[in-house]
C-alpha cells in the first residue's frame, strides 16, 4: 500500500466555521464490494495521576489507580453522543453488503430531536469522511477502516471481521463528533439524521466527476511545482510524521507477529495437554503429577487464548489506527503545501504580468487569505491531534501492561499450586523435598 501519488482534493477555503487557536498476513485486494474493509489508508475522497501510601503497591493495583487527567470531565462537557452497532447483512440482486444502525442523542439546539437512529454502509461514511477533507483540508480527519481483506479470514463475512469493522466506525463517528469543527458540520448532522433516500440525494449534490478531475490536475501541477518557502513549523511537522510513520510502523510489525507467534506457542502447548493424560494412563507412580501437568497447561492454554484475545482487540488495533494516521498527517500536509504552492505560482504571474494587474491583486489576496485559513487550522488541529495520540497510545500501553500482568498472575498461581500439591505429597509420602 504505497503513498497515491495525487492530492486528489477540492480544496475549499470558503467555511463559515472559525479555527480556534489480530491484523497479520497478506493483503486481498476486494474491488468489486467497497463494503469489505478493516481499516482504511487510501479511501477518500479527497486526497490530498499522583501515587500516594494509602494505595495498594501490587502492580495490578497501582495500574489500576492510574487515571488520566484528560479524561475527566468529559462526560459533562459532551453534548453528543453517537453509537454504531447492530451490522445487518444486505442480499439484492447485484451485491451483498453491510449496513450499520447509528444511533445518535445530542442536546444540540441545531438538531430537531434529542434522538436520531439510522442504517448506514461503508460507502455513506466514505463519503462523509470525503466531505469533511473537502471542506476542510488541513483538518485532521480519523481513518476510516481500510478497503482491504486480510488473508485468514475465514469467510467475506465473518463475524469477526464485521464485529472489527463496526468498532472502527465507531470510533470514526466519534472522532467527528468529538471534533470542535466537524462536530457541527451541515454534512455530519445530514449523516446522523437522514432517512437513505434524503442521504443520497444529497450525496449527488457533491462536485461532479470533471470538477475533482479539475482539482486533481491542479493539485497536481502543484506538488510538481512544489514549494520554495515552506514556514520552518510545517518542515518541522513533516519531519515529526516521516519519524512516526517509521516508529508507529516498526512497531505495528512486531506487535502483530508477537500474536502470531503466541498463537503458534498456543497451539503447541495445546498439543501436549493429551500426551501428558495419555502417559498417566501407563505409568502409575507418576500418574497424579502426569495429570496435574495436563491440569496446568490446559489452564494457561485458556489464559494465553484470552491474553491473544485481549490483544487482538485492543493493542494491535489501536497501533494500527494509528499507522493509518500517518497516510492521512502526509495528506493533509500536501494539501496544505499545494495551497501554499499556487499561492507562490499567483504571485509570480503577478509581478511578471504587465495588464489587469488590479484582477490578479484580488485573486492574489483571496488565495493570501486561503494559505493562512490553511495553516491556522492545520497548526490548531496538530495539537488536538497529538494530544489524542498521545492520550490514545498511552491508554493502551498502560491497558496491556495491565492485562498482561492480570495473564501472568494466573499462570504463575496455577504453577504454585502444582508445586504445592507436588511438595504435599512427597512430605505425605516421607519422600525427599525436590525443591
Amino acid at each position: 500500500m504505497s503513498d497515491p501519488v495525487v492530492d486528489n482534493a477540492v480544496l475549499s477555503g470558503n467555511s463559515s466555521v472559525a479555527i480556534p487557536t489480530d491484523i497479520s498476513g497478506q493483503i486481498l485486494d476486494l474491488d468489486e464490494d467497497d463494503d469489505l474493509e478493516v481499516f482504511s489508508k487510501g479511501t477518500t475522497l479527497t486526497e490530498g495521576s499522583s501515587f500516594n501510601a494509602s494505595m495498594q503497591t501490587s502492580p495490578a493495583s497501582m495500574i489500576n489507580q492510574y487515571k488520566f487527567e484528560e479524561e475527566e470531565g468529559d462526560a459533562d462537557t459532551k453534548d453528543i453522543f453517537v453509537t454504531v452497532d447492530n451490522p445487518e447483512s444486505l442480499v439484492t440482486a447485484i451485491e451483498t453488503y453491510v449496513t450499520y444502525r447509528v444511533m445518535t442523542k445530542t442536546t444540540r439546539s441545531e438538531f430537531d430531536a434529542s434522538e436520531f437512529e439510522v442504517r448506514r454502509r461503508y460507502q455513506d461514511f466514505l463519503w462523509l469522511k470525503g466531505r469533511l477533507e473537502e471542506a476542510h483540508p488541513t483538518l485532521i480527519v480519523h481513518p476510516l477502516p481500510e478497503k482491504f481483506v486480510m488473508k485468514g479470514m475465514v469467510e467475506r463475512f465473518n463475524e469477526d471481521f464485521i464485529e472489527t469493522r463496526r468498532k472502527a466506525l465507531h470510533r470514526f463517528l466519534n472522532r467527528i463528533a468529538e471534533h470542535p469543527i466537524f462536530s457541527s458540520t451541515e454534512d455530519f448532522k445530514i449523516f446522523l439524521t437522514a432517512e437513505s433516500g434524503e442521504l443520497t440525494s444529497h450525496k449527488k449534490q457533491g462536485p461532479s466527476f470533471l470538477s475533482r478531475m479539475g482539482e486533481t490536475v491542479k493539485a497536481v501541477a502543484a506538488s510538481v511545482r512544489g514549494v520554495r518557502n515552506r514556514p520552518e513549523e510545517f518542515t518541522d511537522m513533516q519531519e515529526y510524521v516521516d519519524a512516526f510513520t517509521q516508529k508507529i510502523g516498526s512497531l505495528d510489525k512486531v506487535s502483530q507477529r508477537i500474536v502470531r507467534e503466541k498463537k503458534e506457542h498456543l497451539e503447541e502447548l495445546k498439543e501436549c495437554v493429551p500426551i501428558y493424560t495419555l502417559w498417566s494412563q501407563s505409568e502409575e507412580e507418576l500418574a497424579e503429577p502426569l495429570k496435574s501437568m495436563a491440569g496446568c497447561l490446559d489452564s494457561c492454554c485458556k489464559e494465553t487464548e484470552e491474553q491473544v484475545k485481549e490483544l487482538n482487540d485492543h493493542l494491535i488495533p489501536a497501533l494500527h489506527e494509528y499507522v493509518l494516521c500517518t497516510e492521512t498527517l502526509k495528506a493533509v500536509l500536501r494539501r496544505r503545501d499545494n495551497i501554499q504552492a499556487d499561492f507562490e505560482a499567483k504571485t509570480e504571474a503577478l509581478a511578471m504580468k504587465k495588464a489587469d494587474k488590479d484582477a490578479m491583486r484580488d485573486e492574489l489576496d483571496k488565495m493570501e487569505d486561503r494559505l493562512e485559513w490553511a495553516n491556522n487550522a492545520l497548526k490548531s488541529d496538530w495539537t488536538r491531534w497529538q494530544k489524542v495520540m498521545r492520550n490514545d497510545l498511552r491508554s493502551a500501553f498502560v491497558d496491556t501492561a495491565e492485562r498482561n500482568i492480570n495473564y501472568y498472575e494466573k499462570c504463575l498461581a496455577v504453577w504454585e499450586s502444582f508445586l504445592h500439591s507436588q511438595r504435599t505429597e512427597a512430605e505425605e509420602n516421607g519422600e525427599v523435598d525436590f525443591s
